[in-house]
């Protein structure tokens, strides 16, 4: 996948266009009451496409979100697997050819993907204030949120969901996880064709390379600085040096990689190599109970170097049922519909809603649910979290890997 095109986010998923929209041109939904909303979004039907990669993921759109929102809000969801990247640059072609009618309503967005869609005038606008969950339950000037990869929000997306970057491990295999990156360098040095990583191109992959980063330069500076290509490639000499070091010993003495997270994961769950990863802190659980990764698995992150993000929903520039989107949108970020997405049976990512404005009862239940044994302590994963850098810096990754790693 081409970040030059579009970054893919982990777990991404588009709602393409439906019926039912506004036949009135050019009204701003965003400024009518909510109640109008709500009543021009019943009997729609939207069409979700969304990467089908995650079982947990799909089953929390098809057997919960789907039959709630047809029954509380008469809104029909189909749930239809898409390669982000061919539903992204479907959207670029629509706005290159002047198509005003569009085939999406709601794009899952994150990261670079966000900052193209923006600079690209790809999106609806600024709608998220309009959403009366937003407003009750999301601090939307919080940076977690009102910074998506660097690039202000503006309210052109919604927060979804909240995850944070960590390793997963076999305990039969690994008895004392590492706890920094000389420690894993360590480790695969001592333990030969266990490790590897998915390639710079890969979300994923990217994301681990990133921890490079901050293992060179502390995060404050680097998010202060911004996105700097000359800086970053005097203060990353290092960063090549300790990869290099590690590759003879990776899977396969380091001479391809593992081309996406589900090949990695498939490595893991066959025994190949004894570690994999992913941006999300509680992904293992429900890979445990179903089976796909041994009872063994726990999980580890780095100390005071786990990167966290925060991914969004939006509405494109030519969406052609705005109500239909915003009332899905409000629904995925009820508190109810938050509950249960943080389920460790189901996504299992944290919430984005500010937990103090929820009632008593609704905040207990976040507090108490059980998200899984192989999900850290919430205070392990604070003190090891850092903020995502600006997006510009996944693209540096990838060009720099590709020239320091793979042509060396």
């Amino acid at each position: 996948m081409n970040w030059k095109i579009i970054a893919a986010a982990g777990t991404m998923l588009i709602a393409a266009g439906c019926s039912g929209g506004s036949e009135e041109s050019g009204t701003s939904w965003e400024e009518e009451e909510w109640e109008d909303i709500e009543e021009e979004a019943a009997g729609t039907t939207v069409e979700l496409h969304m990467w089908g990669g995650d079982q947990g993921t799909n089953e929390y759109i098809d057997e919960w979100v789907a039959p709630r929102l047809e029954e509380q809000y008469d809104i029909t969801l189909n749930r239809n697997p898409i390669e982000t990247e061919d539903a992204l640059q479907n959207l670029y072609s629509e706005k290159e050819a002047g198509t005003e009618e569009g085939t999406m309503d709601i794009v899952w967005l994150n990261g670079e993907n966000f900052r193209n869609a923006k600079e690209n005038e790809l999106l609806y606008g600024s709608f998220a204030d309009a959403l009366p969950n937003v407003e009750n339950h999301i601090d939307m000037e919080a940076d977690t949120n009102a910074y998506d990869f660097g690039t202000p929000v503006e309210g052109m997306e919604v927060p979804w969901g909240s995850v944070q970057f960590t390793f997963m491990y076999d305990t039969e295999k690994v008895d004392t996880p590492p706890n920094s990156i000389e420690e894993l360098a360590a480790w695969v040095e001592d333990n030969p064709g266990e490790f590897t990583y998915p390639e710079a191109t890969d979300f994923t992959g990217n994301a681990f390379l990133r921890h490079f980063i901050y293992n060179n330069v502390e995060a404050e500076q680097v998010i202060e600085q911004g996105y700097d290509e000359e800086w970053i490639d005097e203060q990353s000499g290092s960063m090549w040096e300790t990869l290099r070091e590690m590759e003879p010993d990776l899977w396969r003495d380091g001479e391809t990689y593992p081309s996406s997270l589900s090949q990695l994961d498939r490595l893991y769950r066959d025994g190949e190599v004894s570690m994999t990863m992913g941006y999300n802190e509680a992904r293992a659980e429900s890979l445990i109970q179903d089976g796909t990764f041994p009872e063994t698995t726990d999980t580890f992150v780095f100390d005071d170097n786990s990167i966290g993000n925060t991914h969004y929903l939006s509405i494109p520039f030519n969406s052609t049922n705005v109500p239909g989107a915003m009332a899905a949108i409000n629904y995925l970020v009820s508190p109810e519909a938050q509950l249960q997405k943080q389920a460790p049976s189901m996504w299992g990512d944290s919430t984005v809603l500010d937990l103090d404005t929820l009632s008593e009862e609704m905040r207990q239940k976040f507090i108490e649910q059980d998200r899984g044994d192989s999900v850290l302590d919430t205070e392990v994963l604070n003190d090891a979290y850092q903020p995502e850098m600006d997006a510009g810096y996944a693209e540096w990754t990838e060009d720099r890997w590709e020239n320091e790693i793979v042509q060396r």
